[in-house]
């Protein structure tokens, strides 16, 4: 990737394509995660992102940087790879080096010179709250949910991770979400400060964008010397704390009841892909039935709806059911 002046767009090399960089005029980027299916963090995906910020960081024609999802469907990142996580899985070596580097990458987010913002496009659970959180403005979708959840999967909410929301929205507040491990909606996310403004999802990177316009026109050398100053002695306690963190999490990475709880995810998870599988089975053929019914079979055509949303994941639905949406109000009429 070889940011420069004017706009463009970069991918970051050897990255295959989970990360993409566009330069914007007026001097910014916007980096596009796109891992399929639903941008889980694991350390390929970690390194990525830290490449790409480190080729910003050292170009000085960029003074900001828009993070956002570049998936089809409304998930900003869902965290972090369960499979880095859970034991059988990984080594102790591996665990190591995931989490030092997620967290290396994610203390250079919170404290860059460049104006930093998220634009939040459905859910961002857990990791993916936590890079939103480590930037300096935050835009989310009017659909979706955010927090860091980590309590509900057996597992313990990292010290820094915690520490940086109770600085956001209060130790109060933090505490009720984080003990539960509870993910907001959008209005609530807003009402306790931990995003800045709620859009509807068309308006998302153009309200990011605005703000960014705004950003980068301020005094670089003045921001750089704040950030310092309000978030360095943070930055440096979670460096030194992430070094030496993942020994003990490895331990209880390893406890009875964690790997009960993290086999229970990964298992509901894979029965998940398989039941999507399945349905991709029904797929082509049920399109093949209900795209040459009349307006007036409007009845048979829900109904084939209904098998496909049996078929597969519900979220699938959507693809037949904008022929529904084709058809004009007068046909719909005959349908009451």
């Amino acid at each position: 990737m070889e940011p420069g002046n004017g706009s463009g767009t970069a991918a970051a090399a050897g990255t295959e394509g989970m990360v993409s960089v566009v330069l914007r005029e007026g001097g910014y980027a916007v980096l596009s995660m796109h891992k399929e299916p639903v941008n889980s963090l694991d350390l390929a995906m970690w390194r990525a992102l830290e490449k790409a910020l480190d080729v910003l960081e050292g170009d000085q024609a960029v003074r900001g940087l828009v993070i956002t999802t570049g998936l089809k469907r409304d998930v900003f990142t869902a965290g972090n790879d369960l499979l880095e996580l859970h034991a059988p899985r990984t080594s102790a070596a591996r665990y190591r080096e995931f989490w030092v580097t997620s967290n290396r990458f994610l203390k250079k987010l919170h404290t860059s010179r460049l104006a930093t913002i998220a634009a939040i496009r459905g859910a961002c659970p857990a990791g993916g709250c936590m890079m939103a959180m480590c930037c300096d403005h935050r835009v989310m979708s009017s659909a979706g949910t955010m927090g860091l959840n980590e309590v509900q999967l057996g597992i313990p909410v990292p010290k820094y991770w915690g520490l940086l929301m109770a600085k956001l929205i209060g130790t109060k507040a933090a505490d009720k979400l984080l003990l539960t491990g509870k993910l907001v909606s959008p209005g609530e996310a807003k009402a306790l400060g931990l995003v800045d403004q709620v859009v509807d999802k068309a308006e998302l990177l153009g309200a990011a964008e605005k703000v960014m316009h705004q950003l980068v026109k301020l005094p670089p050398s003045a921001v750089r010397a704040t950030k310092v100053s309000l978030r360095g002695d943070f930055a440096a306690e979670w460096a030194a704390y992430y070094e030496v963190e993942p020994e003990g999490a490895w331990a209880f990475l390893n406890q009875p009841d964690t790997l009960r709880v993290l086999e229970g995810a990964l298992q509901r998870l894979s029965g998940k892909k398989a039941q999507q599988q399945q349905g991709a089975a029904w797929r082509a053929p049920l399109l093949q039935a209900v795209t040459p019914l009349p307006a007036h079979c409007l009845p048979t055509r829900a109904l084939v709806c209904m098998m496909y949303y049996y078929a597969c994941d519900s979220t699938w639905i959507l693809d037949i059911d904008v022929y529904i949406n084709d058809i004009d109000d007068c046909s719909r009429a005959e349908m009451v």
